[in-house]
């Protein structure tokens, strides 16, 4: 398998659990999604956000890389780039929902469109704080994989607190079996 085929592999699991996330807040009532339960943004509001806020910093950023696959991010530039991590982009579920899945289907699509040279090159960037970077390409691929799925750990947590269980959460699920 290639590394490309890992990243789509990811892609798939990104929308598939951020699907279960929200299936699950969509039981909850506004204050329940809302209620401060300590978490590092507060609420699972709050979590579900922050996913989509670094999601958007990165897309942006990973726009900008001089690319083939960066075409498929051109919709990505017209967005206003989040200025803090815990930015309320929606205020409501249903605005919050339907941006995740609109993200989930342009980091789909960029996945199936990045090319070997693509993933062996490096990205400049600055950090939200103006902090200036050069990393490789693919390694930050694996960071923005690895994030969501951190913070999707937390608001997986924060869910069983509220009494709400999304079920499985392993990426195992959708690995073929192969015997």
């Amino acid at each position: 398998m290639t590394l490309q085929q890992h990243f789509e592999q990811l892609a798939t699991y990104n929308q598939w659990m951020n699907a279960r996330l929200y299936n699950a807040a969509g039981k909850l009532s506004a204050f329940e999604l809302t209620e401060e339960r300590g978490a590092f943004f507060g609420s699972i509001f709050g979590t579900l956000n922050h996913i989509a806020v670094a999601d958007t910093i990165w897309l942006k950023r990973f726009a900008t890389h001089a690319s083939s696959s960066a075409r498929t991010l051109e919709v990505m530039v017209a967005l206003p780039t989040p200025d803090r991590l815990d930015q309320i982009l929606f205020d409501d579920l249903k605005g919050l929902k339907a941006h995740r899945q609109w993200l989930d289907t342009v980091i789909i699509n960029w996945v199936a469109a990045l090319t070997d040279d693509d993933l062996s090159t490096t990205l400049s960037y600055h950090n939200i704080k103006g902090v200036a970077s050069k990393r490789r390409y693919s390694s930050l691929i694996v960071h923005f994989f690895n994030h969501q799925t951190h913070h999707r750990g937390q608001a997986s947590t924060l869910f069983s607190q509220a009494g709400v269980d999304i079920g499985v959460t392993d990426l195992l699920d959708l690995i073929p079996d192969e015997s």
